[in-house]
């Protein structure tokens, strides 16, 4: 006899009660869906990796703080997490310019644009200057992913292979550093905008 299927809203249910289980059945159940919607915005495999994962890192956080309500289906809102999520990451990458490939990491390298005036070049420099020297007060495993990620351009699946820990764990740095950023930036009252 064929067990019967436990409905989301139950697993959910269960989940916040503590059976770790239940998210893990919840997630292979509908992983190809939310994938393959990601993939099909974004059409890069490890992008596509990255924004599943912040997905799942934001549907056990609104979990454990009993932040989710039942309106609709589990599915729809996971979906909505997602789409939100790569919205994010358009709008994130067409305001901040792309670093560049370097072991030197020479940060918010000057957009490739030859008619940017000298005083705008300065300013740039100077912002690139300040953000540099934040960076370094940051804890070295922290700076190691943030460099990985923005300076080098790598997804948290290729950063947790180079540092040897799980993507959770390389995730977590990533966020502990840009918290850290925002931090020193408010308490050393440095102004990055021109």
């Amino acid at each position: 006899m064929k067990k019967p299927v436990i409905a989301d809203s139950a697993l959910v249910s269960r989940y916040i009660l503590g059976h770790e289980k239940s998210l893990e059945i919840l997630i292979n159940r509908h992983k190809q869906r939310i994938y393959s919607f990601i993939y099909s915005k974004v059409y890069d495999r490890d992008l596509t990796e990255d924004i599943f994962q912040d997905t799942f890192i934001k549907v056990i956080r609104t979990l454990k703080l009993g932040k989710y309500n039942e309106e609709g289906k589990f599915i729809s809102w996971v979906m909505r997490i997602a789409h939100n999520l790569v919205i994010d990451h358009f709008r994130k990458n067409s305001r901040i310019p792309k670093f560049e490939n370097s072991h030197d990491f020479d940060i918010f390298s000057v957009l490739k644009n030859t008619d940017i005036d000298i005083e705008n070049k300065m300013i740039k420099d100077q912002i690139l200057g300040e953000v540099k020297k934040i960076i370094e007060f940051l804890p070295d495993d922290q700076k190691e992913v943030l460099i990985y990620r923005y300076y080098n351009d790598l997804s948290f699946k290729e950063i947790s292979e180079k540092t040897g820990v799980s993507i959770n764990t390389s995730l977590g740095r990533m966020r502990y550093a840009l918290i850290n950023l925002r931090n020193i930036i408010k308490k050393k009252n440095i102004l990055l905008t021109s």
